[in-house]
């Protein structure tokens, strides 16, 4: 667990200097300006089928009370919902990725002060190869693929060209942790809300010890 844990912190450094994905399909449609993607792993082999993890996810495992936070940042939860049609959180061809997902549950996260927002998204899939799957469409190029979309209650002023995106694939899991600035506030450090976002991924993980 601990491994998983520091993992976790590195991911978004490393996203710093991956390649940039902008918005793309009539500009409508926001994709991360960085985004860092992972399949699954052997690890999960205990989660890789829906039919060997068959309790659906709740809000209340997946999003705990109050706020997330890493490295002195932290990040209170706006709302929450959960999706029985999981085409409705996604755009491009993620939506043909999504089929046979279960459900999807989705949060809304912003800093005390507003400069930071953010939402994660977990989908629950048949199994790891389809997991995989809408992985692959959330990282394709700039003129095909798909990613999630912001969901409803999103600030206006969302940077969407200067956000973070983590995508994994967890077992029959794909979690999607997308962070970026609000209005002016484009010189903002986007690690440690990247990281505190992404620690919701940790449900997963306590999903493996059942």
């Amino acid at each position: 667990m601990r491994k998983w844990i520091a993992a976790a912190v590195v991911v978004p450094v490393v996203a710093a200097g991956a390649a940039a994905f902008l918005w793309l399909r009539g500009g409508d449609l926001p994709r991360p300006a960085t985004l860092r993607s992972e399949t699954t792993s052997a690890i999960y082999a205990p989660i890789a089928t829906r039919a060997a993890d068959p309790d659906p996810l709740t809000a209340g495992e997946v999003f705990p009370a109050g706020s997330v936070a890493a490295g002195g940042t932290a990040l209170a939860r706006q709302g929450s919902e959960t999706l029985t049609d999981c085409a409705a959180a996604v755009w491009g061809d993620a939506e043909e990725a999504v089929a046979g997902c279960g459900q999807a549950l989705r949060a809304r996260y912003a800093t005390a002060d507003g400069r930071v927002f953010g939402q994660f998204v977990i989908f629950n899939l048949a199994d790891a190869p389809a997991a995989d799957r809408l992985v692959r469409a959330f990282a394709g190029p700039r003129d095909g693929g798909g990613f999630v979309r912001l969901a409803p209650g999103a600030p206006p002023g969302f940077g969407a060209a200067r956000s973070w995106a983590q995508v994994r694939a967890l077992g029959h899991y794909v979690t999607v942790s997308w962070v970026g600035p609000v209005g002016a506030a484009g010189g903002v450090d986007l690690t440690y809300p990247q990281v505190a976002l992404d620690s919701l991924s940790l449900a997963v993980q306590r999903r493996l010890t059942r």
